[in-house]
């Protein structure tokens, strides 16, 4: 797999947590734990896309 492909993956797993964190915040049952899991995923994919990124 090209660099240029992974980082594709990681910007759309990205997009997709971000979608999931917005779904779960606006839901009332949400579970404040699963959210914040949601959360420290996607900040891991962006620390990684950032290190991968050329600068």
């Amino acid at each position: 797999m090209s660099l240029t492909s992974h980082l594709q993956e990681l910007k759309k797993k990205h997009d997709n947590l971000s979608d999931a964190v917005e779904k779960a915040q606006r839901s009332p049952g949400s579970d404040d734990l699963e959210v914040s899991r949601l959360k420290k995923e996607k900040l891991h994919l962006k620390e990684e896309i950032s290190r991968l990124t050329p600068a």
